[in-house]
């Protein structure tokens, strides 16, 4: 296959990626929670089912007026929901889909450069509630900084875990070193690994930045239209990069029956039940208060995360 035609089945790939599965999570967001929560207008939209309901949100925040408030800083106002966007893009790039190289970027190190920017997730938080000159987006983002600070610890030690049992930082190199038992071992890895990517998102139980019933919409009070509608499609695209992450690490990627020719199925089938997971998460449980918040983190998560590591090079020393 000749490089160039390569690299378009690649980038074309990503884009899909990137923005038709989020809208596929937001589509279903909006339906599972309408049955859970027994909403009518999303089951209305459109026809059958509320189809078009995606479609009216979005063709609403294209009309809206994209207003910048008195006394903020424009550029950094109008970069932060790109820089929302940017490292859930770059970390897209490295997930495997299925085994015979069907990954946009295949690295070495691919597991340390996808919590390096992830990091860069606080960055854009702060942009937005400094540059609003709003109390309240302040208020949102000293919420985050101190949330996606505290989260990334047991984030990076639960990552770790795994990739010293697979013995290598590529996440296809992690998913060919899969093995049943791994379900087992690595458990308490996986439940802190995704629990603090919740965290890491911002989604419920752990939206405190936004927290719309004290902050008005935190961070994002002061953004309309189009900027706004980024933010949420960085939520969305998120939720994907968080699910994927877990398949990959914890659930074993590809692996499944007839793994050869339908392990980019199963690596989607995967992904899509956690994403109702995170869905689920959202209409089940209230939102958690700051001191619970960290209690959970450094009393909880971390011991825990901590306990995995050790148990790893425990065993990987009798091996």
């Amino acid at each position: 296959m000749p490089l160039w035609l390569d690299l378009l089945i690649r980038v074309a790939a990503v884009m899909v990626g990137f923005l038709v599965l989020p809208l596929v999570v937001g589509q279903a967001e909006h339906k599972v929670m309408a049955h859970m929560q027994g909403r009518v207008g999303p089951m209305y939209a459109g026809g059958f089912h509320g189809w078009a309901q995606l479609i009216a949100d979005g063709v609403k925040f294209v009309q809206k007026e994209d207003i910048h408030p008195d006394g903020s800083d424009r550029t950094v106002f109008r970069l932060a929901p790109i820089v929302a966007l940017f490292p859930y893009l770059v970390v897209i790039l490295t997930i495997p889909l299925g085994p015979n190289g069907l990954v946009a970027q295949n690295l070495d190190i691919g597991l340390f450069l996808v919590l390096a920017v992830l990091g860069i997730g606080v960055v854009a938080v702060l942009m937005s509630a400094w540059a609003s000159a709003n109390k309240y987006s302040l208020l949102g983002g000293l919420r985050g900084a101190a949330q996606l600070l505290g989260y990334e610890l047991p984030l990076v030690l639960a990552a770790a875990s795994v990739a010293m049992a697979a013995g290598t930082l590529s996440l296809p190199g992690i998913v060919e070193a899969w093995r049943p038992w791994w379900l087992i071992w690595q458990a308490p890895a996986g439940l802190v690994f995704f629990i603090a990517g919740l965290a890491e998102i911002r989604r419920p139980p752990f939206d405190m930045p936004i927290a719309d019933s004290e902050l008005v919409f935190g961070y994002m009070t002061e953004y309309t239209g189009l900027r706004f509608a980024f933010f949420l499609l960085a939520e969305y695209v998120g939720i994907i990069v968080i699910a994927g992450l877990t398949t990959v690490l914890f659930l074993g990627g590809w692996h499944g029956p007839d793994a050869e020719h339908l392990g980019w199925l199963w690596t989607l089938l995967k992904v899509g039940a956690l994403s109702f997971v995170i869905i689920w998460f959202r209409v089940t449980f209230p939102r958690m208060r700051e001191d619970q918040l960290q209690r959970l983190c450094w009393l909880i998560l971390v011991p825990l995360a901590l306990a995995q590591l050790v148990l790893t090079v425990a065993v990987k020393s009798l091996l």
